[in-house]
């Protein structure tokens, strides 16, 4: 990624730590999310994907039914 301004890098930045601490799997906790949302492990809904910062950070969850 080129950050072109201040702009670009704190967008960069901000989207990467809410990747980082709501949607990433965390190996030193055995592979479970940090902060998960209220409906993690629904198997109902249709399973929706999160880019950020243009598709390079995905996430997959369900949507709510």
């Amino acid at each position: 990624m080129v950050m072109l301004g201040e702009q670009a890098l704190s967008y960069g930045i901000h989207q990467y730590l809410a990747h980082y601490h709501a949607e990433r799997n965390h190996q030193g906790l055995g592979n479970q999310l940090i902060a998960p949302e209220s409906t993690l492990g629904s198997h109902r809904g249709a399973v929706k994907r999160r880019d950020r910062l243009g598709g390079l950070l995905c996430y997959y969850y369900r949507a709510a039914a």
